[in-house]
C-alpha cells in the first residue's frame, strides 16, 4: 500500500507509522523495575522524540491508549500525565488494566496523532 511509511522496523513491529497525516506510535515502555512515576515520565519523553522525529508534537495527539499492570497505580500516572499534557490539548485516552509484557513494567502507553 502507497502512502504508508515505517521507522525503525523489525521483523515484529515499527517503532512509527505514518499514514498521510495520522502517526501511531507502537506501545512505549520505561524501565521496568522503576515506579510508575518514573516509568511514566520516561515513556512521555519517548513519545515527545518519537513525535518530534516526524515532525509531530504532543499538542498534536489524538488518542492515548495506555496500559497499567493494576489500576492501584492510576492517581500516580494520572499526576504525571496530567503535568505533561498541554492545557486545551488533552487527546481522547482509554485506560485499562493489563498484564504487560514483563513483571517489572507498570505502564504502556500507545499513541496516535496528527502531523
Amino acid at each position: 500500500m502507497t502512502g504508508i511509511i515505517r521507522h525503525d522496523t523489525t521483523a515484529r513491529s515499527s517503532k512509527i507509522v505514518e499514514h498521510g497525516d495520522t502517526i501511531y506510535l507502537s506501545g512505549q515502555v520505561g524501565t521496568a523495575g522503576e515506579t510508575v512515576s518514573v516509568q511514566t515520565k520516561e515513556i512521555l519523553d519517548k513519545i515527545d522524540v518519537c513525535l518530534a522525529s516526524v515532525g509531530s508534537d504532543k499538542t498534536k495527539i489524538l488518542q492515548a491508549v495506555i496500559w497499567l499492570s493494576d489500576m492501584k497505580y492510576f492517581a500516580e500516572l494520572n499526576e504525571v500525565w496530567n503535568a505533561w499534557v498541554p492545557e486545551g490539548h488533552a487527546p481522547a485516552r482509554a485506560c485499562g488494566e493489563a498484564k504487560l509484557a514483563r513483571a517489572e513494567l507498570s505502564v504502556e502507553i500507545i499513541i496516535t496523532a496528527a502531523k
